[in-house]
């Protein structure tokens, strides 16, 4: 069977190219600049230069294929306008499903974000029964994977489709980085300033197990998250010291100083100047957004192991790479 991955050079994708090549798929990886694929080549690897905002390259890309696992999107915490989000990640999910249904391609697994469905507490974490929840039903990132969401299992009568839902992930081959930047930002430091919220973490590789279960076992129509362990921040910069064996001194900023830098980033934004800053991103650091991982499991068979063995090897991959 051939696969083919969009985003290829994303962290999640790069470790999904590594889990279907080590089962035994051919895989095309689509994404813009090859330069920036960190794998090394393989028999059964091929890169196409493609952008699922180009339907012409996103088509030549597909023919020949079997299925798609469509991880491309943006996530970028800067973008002034909710437009940019959807012509990415709602425009360029539709261009994936015409180009699947003109190349009659038999299954999409549609990556998706845990935060489009509704969080949970330590004792009740969310799971894919819940609608997306306040603050991250006002986020344009949560918003527009939403949509997109809804666009794939809209066509579920047409082909099969399958959503995967992961959490924040940690792990190697994060060449942005991504998510990884938050090991960057407390290893070695004497001093974390860290958010009073929490989230769940998971090891990229478990999700990327996942995603490919999902392609294997998932159900029509369904969805699965992805999940890991839920963690404060705090908890989560402890869990880091105890790999590298240097203990910050951890201060929990004020959510008072967190609302004022939101209404600052608000402003800013208002004056066209990007920054991650917005007080619907500051409410999200102050929330405990925990989720379960038991559909995931059952259904799929996919195994989760304790996020100790993502910090460590995202460590690894980041000093492979001088970036720590």
């Amino acid at each position: 069977m051939n696969v083919l991955v969009t985003g290829a050079n994303g962290l999640l994708a790069t470790n999904t190219i590594l889990v279907l090549l080590s089962r035994g798929y051919r895989v095309t990886g689509l994404l813009r600049n090859t330069n920036k694929f960190l794998l090394p080549s393989h028999p059964n690897l091929r890169l196409a230069v493609g952008d699922i905002t180009h339907p012409e390259s996103l088509e030549k890309a597909v023919v020949g294929c079997d299925s798609i696992i469509h991880c491309a999107a943006t996530t970028d915490q800067n973008l002034l306008r909710y437009e940019a989000y959807h012509r990415i990640n709602v425009t360029g999910t539709e261009n994936v499903i015409q180009a699947a249904l003109k190349h009659a391609v038999k299954k999409i697994v549609y990556v998706g974000t845990a935060n489009t469905f509704g969080y949970g507490s330590l004792q009740v974490p969310g799971n894919e029964t819940l609608p997306p929840k306040a603050p991250f039903s006002q986020a344009w990132y949560a918003k527009s994977k939403l949509e997109g969401q809804q666009r794939i299992l809209a066509v579920g009568h047409q082909l099969a489709v399958t959503v995967v839902s992961p959490t924040f992930m940690i792990g190697p081959y994060d060449g942005k980085p991504s998510s990884g930047a938050i090991i960057r930002m407390g290893y070695g430091r004497k001093l974390i300033l860290h958010p009073p919220g929490g989230k769940n973490f998971v090891n990229v590789e478990d999700a990327a197990a996942g995603v490919v279960d999902a392609l294997e076992k998932g159900k029509n129509g369904e969805a699965y998250l992805l999940a890991g362990e839920n963690l404060t921040y705090r908890q989560f910069f402890r869990k880091l010291g105890d790999q590298t064996g240097q203990h910050a001194l951890l201060v929990q900023i004020p959510r008072a100083v967190l609302s004022t830098a939101g209404y600052l980033g608000n402003f800013m934004r208002f004056l066209g100047i990007k920054t991650p800053l917005s007080s619907v991103n500051m409410k999200i650091l102050c929330v405990r957004n925990y989720y379960a991982n038991q559909k995931a499991r059952a259904e799929l068979g996919t195994t989760f192991h304790p996020i100790e063995s993502g910090i460590s090897k995202a460590i690894h991959w980041f000093k492979t790479q001088r970036m720590l």
